[in-house]
């Protein structure tokens, strides 16, 4: 197992957040030994969050298709009661944007199923309905929905954000995300295009437009989950006299150096960790300006580390907080 740094610098880890597409499965086809480690994981009292930027799903079908593949999720705590989600998304993060944002009529660059999720389900016959409806937009929010990232949709989004729409909002339209991926793992095996380049097009067509990314690797999208893990348990890391920082004690696992490692988790100085599965390409360590702190074969490889290297986990003090 190649590692950028030996794993004896590896610091007691408090949570792990780990990618799911491309970590724990590639299309139908799971990683190696994924499911037994994913097992071994929740038993072993460790915190974790799953973290996709699967903008084409809302979070219920991302869940859905996982215990399919036999990843059994817990939605409550042992206790009974509700407890913690351990699935977030890119989507879930649009809607709390969203709120956050006052943004009530968007433009919708999404699938159906990410629009649920949303409670913005598109009208019975849609066509070209929102060139006809004269209610201003108020932003254009972008994922991964093929069908609609032509030029006819990507035309109105533009003409959206550059308040050229006959239904002229009273404000500047916001432009959002959920993630800006340069590349997907397709679900026939190699490549396929992401959103972000039809991000960055609307971009560069509207002078001044900014695009607000909400899913990885925005720090934000990791602050809160790391903040909902630790709302939710009780972990000797979170003594203010530790000698090292709280958050290099939290893990990312991911496939992609830039969409999962980049940006927030290095402003965060997360522990960043990338598998050999799903979007990895040799080399891939070596073409960041921030390389991860450790390289290995798949999730289940880790996680093995993990578990069975001595004082590699600082575990809950609470075990049934999740």
């Amino acid at each position: 197992m190649q590692v950028s740094r030996p794993p004896a610098s590896r610091p007691a880890l408090r949570a792990l957040l780990i990618d799911i597409s491309g970590t724990l499965h590639v299309g139908s086809a799971i990683t190696p030994n994924a499911v037994e480690a994913f097992r071994r994981l929740q038993e072993s009292g460790v915190p974790f969050r799953l973290c996709s930027n699967t903008s084409k799903e809302s979070t219920r079908d991302v869940s859905a298709r996982l215990q399919k593949l036999g990843f059994e999720l817990r939605e409550t705590s042992k206790t009974g009661g509700e407890g913690p989600r351990e699935v977030w998304t890119s989507i879930g993060a649009v809607q709390r944007v969203m709120q956050d944002m006052d943004i009530h009529r968007p433009y919708l660059l999404l699938s159906d199923s990410a629009r649920t999720e949303l409670q913005l389900l598109p009208p019975e016959n849609e066509k070209d309905s929102e060139d006809e409806d004269q209610t201003p937009f108020d932003a254009v929010i972008v994922g991964l929905c093929p069908a609609r990232l032509d030029y006819a949709h990507l035309n109105t989004a533009f003409r959206i954000l550059a308040r050229e729409h006959p239904a002229r909002s009273p404000r500047q339209p916001v432009l959002l995300a959920a993630h800006a991926g340069r590349v997907l793992e397709a679900s026939t095996g190699g490549l396929a295009l992401g959103p972000g380049p039809f991000v960055k097009a609307l971009e560069h067509a509207v002078p001044g437009v900014k695009a607000h990314i909400v899913g990885k690797p925005s720090r934000a999208f990791f602050e809160a989950v790391i903040a909902d893990v630790d709302a939710h348990g009780c972990f000797a890391a979170r003594n203010p006299d530790a000698p090292t920082p709280p958050n290099s004690r939290v893990a990312i696992i991911g496939d992609d150096v830039e969409a999962d490692l980049g940006g927030g988790a290095v402003e965060l100085g997360l522990w960043r960790v990338l598998v050999r599965t799903g979007k990895y390409r040799p080399g891939d360590e070596t073409r960041t300006s921030s390389p991860p702190d450790e390289v290995v074969d798949s999730f289940a490889a880790f996680v093995d580390s993990v578990l069975s290297g001595p004082g590699m986990i600082e575990k809950s003090l609470d075990m049934d907080s999740r």
